[in-house]
């Protein structure tokens, strides 16, 4: 770690505190039962290592989408999702997306991206290759899916920060957005993780 980063860290608690009693960054959105247009499921993404993968394989459980990166100061939730995701493995997946969206806080390759995660945060879930997840002609696939109303079939809010966190259900349904001062182990992420899905 940086002296940057190992500040950061430190400073963590007190950002997420301030953040949300300021009520900054702390946007949640909740699905009212609206069906996808076309299936996240047909779609793939690259993983860092380079393997491609279909998230067809992720039909059956929670799937929980954020754009990571190494320099912010959200970037100690790699530790809460890390622990979310071993709560409940075999239920949940997750996914990170690093991103160099916010002032350039994620500059890394990505084998220098991995290796920070495992070393300092013993990252096991998934991560992608460095993408745009903003807006733009060359924003990721997934995230054209999560931000478009005609294609998720509600939701229309892009990323506003680093670690901003989309939910979705056993079967592929866009059920919650979460802004970036929401803590992957809050009791509204834990909780929409934890609900039970009407088919």
């Amino acid at each position: 770690m940086t002296i940057r980063q190992r500040i950061m860290k430190f400073l963590y608690p007190v950002l997420m505190k301030l953040t949300r009693a300021a009520g900054k960054n702390s946007l949640i959105l909740q699905n009212k039962n609206d069906q996808p247009m076309s299936s996240i499921y047909d779609l793939s993404v690259q993983l860092n290592n380079g393997k491609t993968i279909s998230l067809e394989q992720f039909r059956g459980k929670k799937l929980l989408l954020v754009n990571t990166a190494s320099n912010c100061g959200y970037t100690n939730q790699y530790e809460a999702l890390q622990e979310l995701y071993g709560k409940y493995s075999g239920k949940l997946e997750i996914i990170g997306f690093p991103a160099n969206d916010f002032h350039e806080q994620e500059k890394g390759n990505d084998e220098e991206i991995a290796q920070f995660c495992k070393v300092n945060f013993g990252v096991t879930f998934p991560l992608v290759k460095k993408s745009v997840v903003v807006p733009s002609d060359n924003q990721h696939p997934v995230y054209h899916w999560l931000t478009s109303k005609q294609e998720n079939g509600w939701n229309e809010q892009a990323p506003t920060w680093n670690f901003s966190k989309y939910l979705l259900d056993e079967q592929g349904n866009l059920i919650n957005y979460f802004d970036p001062s929401v803590s992957p182990l809050s009791s509204e992420v834990v909780s929409a993780v934890e609900s039970k899905t009407t088919e």
